[in-house]
């Protein structure tokens, strides 16, 4: 029987599509590139760092809460650390506990759904998905003018995983998640591997076939729009922007070919960690791999989800993995047995740690403006406070001392404080001018910022 004039050469489109979608998903940013490889004062960088699944809080009346209660013992600058975040009292000077905050849309959600919108505020309540754009996708709008690349969005499990257990904290200007990467091999190779000479011919050649790549499939989706239904239309229009912000990053990578990269030692990277043997390794690669694109300054706006909610992907086995115990990160957070605060408060100290590693290594990097801490705001925490409460986030900001932020205390906010307050005020600290972000209903309150 012969084919139908609607019907579509399925094999045919989705092989271009394939090849296509292999290229690193970037979102088009507004501002044209400009003076390109010039740097007049220094950069002011933005990153965020999640973990799933909440926090163990024992109850004050607890014996276990003095020692293992995620958040600090009193307040201000007199707080005392238990177990959990021991590991940054030598971040003392550089860092600021957060307490109260949350996002108003998510308070009544499952905890878990919560992770969707931990850097959006978006609305999932109901039946309707409306998240929105993620303030690191805001930063990057401004920022990405600066830059090789406008963002670096990464996680332990890579891809976007599915609506409400996403694997990856950055969403575009439609609310749709952007694909997060977490090969690092690939990751090296994508983004540091740009040297002049003969590797800049081979770059200059790679990125014409991947032009003629896009044009092709460009041409093919043009066609098919005339012989699409309403919904396929709807689904093709979606890839069409993805596809479209392909496009804007080769020109941008065209325009950066012949700038050459700031030198730097890579021998101590490790580009084959493996996640299901050291957990520990793997994390820690990400992290090296994110200080070196500060160094580099190949970008401003970094995210890193260490892993998944509700015991997805690979970092619900890593507390068997890196401390030998016998259940999963979920599962732990439901445990009810008797050493339950003590498993939870192990593994909240275990992540803890990974995080001080992260800031031990941009406070002993320095660029031509000093520390890379320095000139860099950090947000580290979850969208739950134990495992079903979106409220009452676990949060921990560090850097930015050459931005003017006061660090040193433990504060607690208004619980009915939008965390989204608080974005404004990074974003403000970044020199971005910003006077709403999502549900903000203005600047965070605090002397945290100056």
């Amino acid at each position: 029987m012969g084919k139908k004039s609607w019907e579509l050469d399925r094999r045919t489109f989705m092989k271009g599509l394939g090849v296509a979608c292999m290229l690193p998903y970037m979102e088009a940013m507004g501002a044209p590139i400009q003076k390109v490889g010039a740097m007049s004062e220094a950069p002011k960088r933005l990153c965020f760092v999640y973990f799933p699944n909440g926090v163990g809080l024992p109850p004050e009346t607890n014996p276990d809460h003095k020692n293992w209660n995620w958040f600090p013992l009193g307040e201000g600058k007199d707080y005392k650390f238990t177990n959990t975040l021991s590991s940054l009292e030598r971040h003392r000077k550089e860092i600021t506990i957060m307490g109260g905050l949350s996002h108003p849309k998510s308070r009544n959600l499952l905890g878990h759904l919560a992770g969707d919108t931990w850097l959006t505020g978006g609305d999932l309540r109901g039946s309707q998905y409306n998240n929105n754009i993620s303030v690191d996708q805001v930063a990057a709008q401004h920022l990405a003018k600066h830059t090789r690349f406008p963002y670096l969005a990464l996680s332990t499990d890579g891809g976007i995983g599915y609506k409400s257990r996403v694997s990856t904290l950055s969403f575009d200007p439609n609310g749709r998640p952007i694909p997060s990467e977490h090969r690092h091999r690939e990751i090296f190779e994508r983004y540091f591997a740009l040297g002049g000479g003969e590797t800049s011919q081979l770059r200059r050649k790679s990125l014409q076939q991947e032009q003629k790549i896009v044009d092709l499939v460009l041409e093919d989706s043009k066609r098919l729009q005339k012989r699409l239904g309403k919904n396929d239309k709807l689904k093709l229009d979606e890839y069409m922007t993805s596809l479209n912000s392909v496009e804007e990053q080769i020109k941008r990578n065209e325009k950066w070919l012949n700038v050459p990269m700031k030198s730097f030692n890579s021998d101590y990277l490790n580009l084959n960690p493996n996640a299901t043997v050291d957990p520990e390794s793997y994390i820690r690669s990400s992290f090296d791999l994110m200080v070196l694109g500060m160094q580099t300054d190949i970008t401003r706006v970094m995210t890193y989800m260490m892993a998944r909610e509700d015991g997805m992907g690979f970092g619900e086995n890593f507390p068997k993995l890196a401390l030998g115990l016998n259940k999963g990160h979920h599962s732990i957070s439901h445990d009810k047995t008797k050493n339950h605060w003590q498993e939870w408060g192990s593994y909240d100290q275990w992540l803890a740690k990974q995080y001080s590693y992260f800031l031990d290594k941009m406070k002993t990097t320095e660029d031509e403006y000093g520390p890379l801490l320095d000139n860099t705001l950090v947000l580290y925490g979850s969208a739950c406070s134990s495992t079903h409460d979106a409220v009452n986030y676990p949060l921990v900001l560090a850097g930015g001392k050459n931005m003017g932020v006061n660090h040193g205390t433990y504060t607690k906010f208004d619980d009915h404080s939008p965390m989204s307050n608080l974005f404004v005020s990074m974003l403000n600290t970044m020199g971005i001018p910003v006077e709403s972000f999502s549900d903000s209903t203005g600047k965070l309150q605090t002397d945290i910022f100056s």
